[in-house]
């Protein structure tokens, strides 16, 4: 197992390693309190404008569509326009889900990311939050991105989906 949990957040007490017939999770053996690991949920906004798809560039390294992810108190659409303008210094208006995807890239770190259609109601053009770069590229010259579900979707709207 691959978690650093060792006490129970409700009573301290140990963490020990049991099957459940499917998986091997961590229970209390005080309380019996189990530990599910589950993925916490990303979103991103896809902004399709006629200078083309703006990505940005990750402080760590590599390009990606704006993303973040949503916090306890708030909706997925609210996430998704709160981390966009935090990213990419635009308010925007969300229209459909374009596409949902798990994210495994980090063995470590599993998300369910949604991705959102958005068009621009305000704001300026600035790198923000996790980005230092944001820019426009056609969607048939878009950089090698960071994340493979982000390369998925820029696939599908290479595809002409959102055209026909």
């Amino acid at each position: 197992m691959s978690d650093s949990f060792k006490f129970c957040p409700f009573c301290a007490g140990l963490l020990q390693p049991f099957s459940d017939g499917e998986r091997l999770r961590l229970r209390c053996r005080a309380c019996g309190w189990i530990h599910y690991r589950n993925p916490t949920v990303g979103v991103a906004v896809v902004l399709l404008e006629p200078a083309g798809l703006l990505l940005g560039e990750r402080r760590d390294g590599g390009w990606c569509i704006p993303c973040g992810h949503v916090e306890w108190d708030e909706t997925v659409r609210q996430a998704a326009r709160r981390e966009f303008l935090e990213e990419t210094g635009l308010e925007v208006q969300l229209s459909s889900v374009l596409a949902v995807h798990s994210n495994m890239h980090n063995s470590h770190y599993h998300t369910v990311g949604v991705w959102y259609l958005g068009r621009r109601t305000g704001g300026r053009l600035v790198a923000g939050g996790d980005l230092v770069r944001v820019a426009h590229f056609p969607l048939h010259a878009t950089p090698a991105l960071k994340f493979k579900n982000d390369t998925k979707v820029v696939e599908l709207l290479q595809s002409g989906i959102l055209f026909d």
